[in-house]
């Protein structure tokens, strides 16, 4: 009887991922598999909605052929663009979020107050506020225009990266507000390294300096590969997003495609942050 309920017990920790996230599984084949399935399906079929009921017409690879090749589309003047202003997005929302989580770490007189400055943007800025306050050109930094910044980039840079730089310069105080749930997972992983650590290591003689780069970098290395992956997520349904403005729900076939094309360029961002971020997620260096 002993044996019996050891080996139960062994087989319920075995498998405690599996039952926790199957309420997750049993919504997603719910509800999800099937409207991806056929969105997929209507990628390759031009579908027809006549009286009769719906049409679908095979045309192949046409709407993605058309998307990728065809000079003047979507894809070339608004996915393209943006994906180079993604890229300076990540980085400095993640180096900016883990910064002020360091700051705001220390022990010091209002540390609450400002934590919560840091978070609030999170809770009343929504898709709307933040689509209103890009439309009257708010969040830009004023030393753009008062030194002519946005110009001199456009002189010495190639438009395809001028243009996406000085579009992530206009915007970058409403940038900086998306750091809030960063700021926040990177202040839970920060309370996580033992302060015995830091104190064997001035016991050492190591600076915070060095400190910082033996210590704290490596074993915040799993929330900095979290925190980017979010960024990502986030920064792609971001209000601005033209692709998403793009969407037209009357032409099934060519938005399918559009958003099939859309979902693979993100699972290619996530696959190279894992594959450039993830080795020293799962072996940071002792911290505890």
């Amino acid at each position: 009887m002993k044996g019996r309920k050891i080996q139960k017990a062994s087989f319920l920790q075995r498998y405690e991922g599996i039952w926790l996230i199957a309420p997750w599984i049993i919504g997603f084949l719910a509800f999800i598999a099937f409207p991806l399935g056929y969105s997929l399906f209507m990628s390759f079929h031009n579908v027809r909605i006549t009286g009769t009921g719906i049409t679908h017409d095979y045309v192949g690879f046409k709407y993605y052929s058309n998307l990728l090749f065809d000079d003047g589309g979507i894809f070339y003047d608004q996915l393209l663009p943006f994906l180079r202003q993604v890229l300076f997005m990540i980085p400095i929302i993640v180096i900016f979020s883990f910064m002020i989580a360091i700051i705001l770490n220390q022990k010091f007189w209002g540390r609450g107050f400002f934590r919560a400055v840091f978070f609030l943007p999170v809770i009343f800025a929504s898709g709307n506020i933040i689509e209103r306050f890009l439309s009257q050109g708010q969040g830009q930094l004023g030393f753009l225009e008062q030194f002519s910044l946005a110009t001199t980039l456009t002189d010495f840079l190639p438009a395809a990266w001028a243009t996406p730089i000085v579009a992530v310069l206009n915007s970058f105080v409403l940038i900086l507000w998306y750091s809030g749930v960063q700021i926040l997972l990177f202040l839970a992983g920060r309370q996580t390294i033992s302060a015995s650590v830091y104190e064997a290591a001035r016991i050492d003689g190591a600076n915070p300096w060095e400190a910082f780069w033996k210590i704290t970098l490596p074993a915040m290395m799993p929330f900095v590969l979290l925190n980017t992956v979010y960024t990502v997520v986030d920064l792609f349904t971001f209000p601005g997003n033209p692709i998403i403005a793009s969407v037209n729900p009357t032409q099934y076939g060519p938005t399918s495609a559009l958003i099939w094309v859309y979902f693979i360029i993100i699972m290619i961002f996530l696959a190279l942050i894992f594959l450039l971020l993830g080795r020293g997620s799962r072996n940071p260096s002792s911290a505890k």
